[in-house]
């Protein structure tokens, strides 16, 4: 799976819930609300405050690690 600002957070998560953690620590504690499942990459970082390109990347590397 490759990963960017537009891939929706539950997708990466049925593709790998072992990537969770990366969410967890933007301050992303509602994976199983369905509103937040619904959301891109970069709608989830605007409201955390973090940076979506930085979580694309440790994203991108988790899935890399498991190719």
């Amino acid at each position: 799976m490759v990963v960017t600002k537009n891939t929706i957070i539950g997708d990466i998560l049925d593709a790998d819930f072992d990537a969770a953690p990366y969410f967890l620590e933007i301050g992303m504690h509602c994976l199983g609300c369905p509103a937040s499942r619904s959301e891109t990459i970069e709608e989830a970082c605007a409201v955390h405050g973090t940076n979506a390109d930085e979580l694309v990347e440790k994203l991108n590397a988790h899935f890399a690690a498991k190719a």
